[in-house]
């Protein structure tokens, strides 16, 4: 099977390191590329730096992997480039991560790692977006032993790949020996880490990512992943609202349309 491994943390993460040598390790073709630079936070946008409509890319050296390059643009424009063959044969499966930090709740919607993963499947793809339960912070790598235990979680969950879906998985901090199980979790209602004024200044504002509880919804990808749980959660692309009525609503025609 031929796999593109992304992710929105940038070439030289460690976590896009252990997935695609996990990938790899299970037998797979792995193709990978990701942003040349941190991309994180940038949802599902189309952003590249370009020069003469071309769009910037080096290839990279990346263990185990049929070629690797790094990509002056967000991880969700990548992998709309790889399904159009930029990077070799479109992929079969989408790997996105493994991101540093969660990914849980409501707040899916403004992840580069998860907007990667949907955009997959908005283009016929299988995807997965896993992510590790570190801090949000480049200088808890070196901390962390634990990227290959989510890179293996994501792999061995491929099998579940199976529709016009996307699996977004949360991994605990700990060895594979320590974690509890695998959950299917409901997404929690915004998120455990939140983006936090931290001040407010003449002419600037300041932000930050803080962890916002240490109590979470039963049920919910927070409340497992605190249990110390993977957290697995099907999630769709978006689409039309179907089954929503807009009463009273009237066309330019004059023709009511509202349902």
């Amino acid at each position: 099977m031929r796999i593109l491994v992304t992710n929105d943390d940038g070439i030289d993460s460690p976590g896009l390191h252990a997935l695609a040598a996990a990938a790899a390790s299970a037998g797979h073709e792995v193709v990978v590329a990701a942003p040349a630079e941190e991309s994180s936070g940038s949802s599902a946008a189309l952003l590249a730096v370009e020069a003469g409509g071309r769009i910037a890319m080096q290839e990279a050296a990346v263990t185990g992997t049929t070629a690797a390059f790094a990509v002056s643009a967000t991880p969700a424009f990548i992998v709309l480039l790889a399904t159009r063959g930029a990077f070799g044969p479109p992929p079969d499966v989408v790997l996105s991560g493994v991101n540093r930090g969660p990914n849980t709740g409501a707040a899916v919607l403004h992840s580069g790692t998860v907007g990667a993963a949907l955009t997959a499947v908005a283009n016929g793809c299988p995807a997965m977006a896993v992510s590790l339960d570190v801090a949000a912070d480049p200088a808890s790598d070196a901390r962390s032993p634990c990227w290959a235990t989510a890179a293996e979680v994501a792999v061995n969950l491929m099998p579940l790949l199976t529709g016009p879906f996307a699996l977004n998985v949360n991994v605990p901090d700990v060895e594979a020996g320590y974690l509890r199980g695998i959950r299917r979790a409901h997404l929690a209602e915004f998120g455990m880490v939140q983006m936090t004024l931290r001040e407010r200044g003449e002419e600037f504002v300041r932000m930050s990512l803080e962890q916002v509880g240490e109590v979470a919804e039963p049920g919910s990808d927070d409340g497992w992943l605190l249990d110390g749980y993977v957290a697995v959660t099907p999630l769709f692309p978006p689409g039309e609202a179907a089954g929503v009525e807009l009463p009273g609503l009237v066309d330019t025609a004059g023709e009511h349309i509202g349902g």
